[in-house]
């Protein structure tokens, strides 16, 4: 377990500070990286961008603020008073747990994302707050957090809402965020960074790349996931590829 932060309030502000500098700093490393790997594979895809681009920063920035803040509630609980139900002790529960409580976070946090995406682009939610996101055209490698704080909030509690409730290992809760990261960026990045093979499968089929979430952006009214392909699917909201 983490070394103790110490009671008092000023504790929790500096757990909520800190992971705002955790999410910022990711944030900034994972999306540079990628739009790196952009210019190298499709030189001059971002031409033409860079107003685009400094605005999706200052959003991110902002929104790693606010992803900091519940962030930092959860750590603290965890820290100081076993509040969440994360645990270090891979004996604690049986090892076939890990991996059903990684497919049992990102499915559920799917799942909240599908429907609050999908409420997000109603016409009042969406001129509030999803707007700022869709002002991406075509969405870049920066763009993966570039929210309202509106929008913002409703991605920021899910996270640290589940280990309130779902058991799991502090290693398997970095492979969630690490996923989470990764395949934010990637799905932003204007092309398609996994093997046609792949996307065409049959796994594809159920998974979320930037060829399906790319149409999303050009159409709007579809393909609303984050990870699988599920939500889309049952509620016959899914339109298939683009070609980005």
């Amino acid at each position: 377990m983490p070394a103790s932060l110490g009671p008092g309030p000023w504790a929790v502000i500096a757990s909520a500070a800190a992971m705002t500098a955790i999410v910022g700093v990711r944030y900034l490393v994972t999306s540079g990286l990628f739009a790196w790997i952009t210019g190298r594979v499709r030189p001059g895809i971002y031409m033409g961008l860079n107003r685009q681009i400094r605005r999706e920063i200052g959003w991110s920035l902002l929104s790693a603020a606010i992803y900091g803040i519940p962030a930092g509630l959860a750590a603290w609980g965890w820290q100081e008073h076993g509040w969440t139900r994360i645990y270090t002790d891979a004996r604690e529960y049986p090892l076939w747990w890990m991996p059903a409580s990684l497919l049992a976070c990102l499915f559920l946090h799917d799942t909240w994302f599908y429907w609050t995406h999908r409420w997000m682009h109603l016409p009042r939610p969406f001129r509030i707050a999803h707007a700022v996101h869709h002002a991406s055209r075509p969405p870049t490698a920066w763009a993966a957090m570039s929210f309202h704080p509106v929008e913002a909030i409703t991605g920021a509690v899910v996270i640290p809402a589940l280990v309130f409730v779902v058991p799991v290992h502090v290693g398997v809760l970095g492979l969630v965020l690490t996923i989470m990261t990764v395949m934010g960026v990637t799905n932003h990045m204007g092309w398609e960074i996994f093997p046609r093979r792949l996307v065409h499968s049959r796994i594809g089929h159920w998974l979320i790349t930037a060829s399906h979430h790319h149409r999303h952006h050009e159409s709007y009214r579809c393909n609303y996931g984050l990870y699988f392909r599920f939500w889309d699917h049952l509620c016959g909201t899914d339109r298939g590829l683009s070609s980005p």
